[in-house]
């Protein structure tokens, strides 16, 4: 009885630190921002599989790209400056 009781404990225990990372893990990604987020293309055997089983999901993700490569506009002569906010340079338009 004291042995089943011990393994009971030790499976519960570990049970309990398991779930205990998961939280943690979830919780640092979720605080990333956006942008860090998505940095990777995803590609290999995980892009192959969204391609042929969620390809709305690989349109999007490829669309996500683009738009992420895409360059600035230039501003024309006479435009006041760009502003810096932390790690982003925003143009007015």
């Amino acid at each position: 009885m004291a042995d089943a009781l011990a393994m009971l404990l030790t499976i519960a225990i570990l049970l309990v630190v398991v779930i205990a990372i998961v939280v943690v893990i979830v919780a640092i990604y979720a605080k990333a921002p956006l942008e860090k987020k998505y940095e990777s293309s995803g590609g290999g055997m995980g892009g192959s599989f969204e391609a042929v089983w969620m390809p709305s999901a690989h349109e999007a993700g490829m669309e996500r790209d683009r738009q992420t490569q895409r360059t600035a506009p230039a501003p024309s002569p006479g435009d006041p400056p760009s502003r810096i906010d932390g790690e982003r340079i925003i143009l007015d338009l």
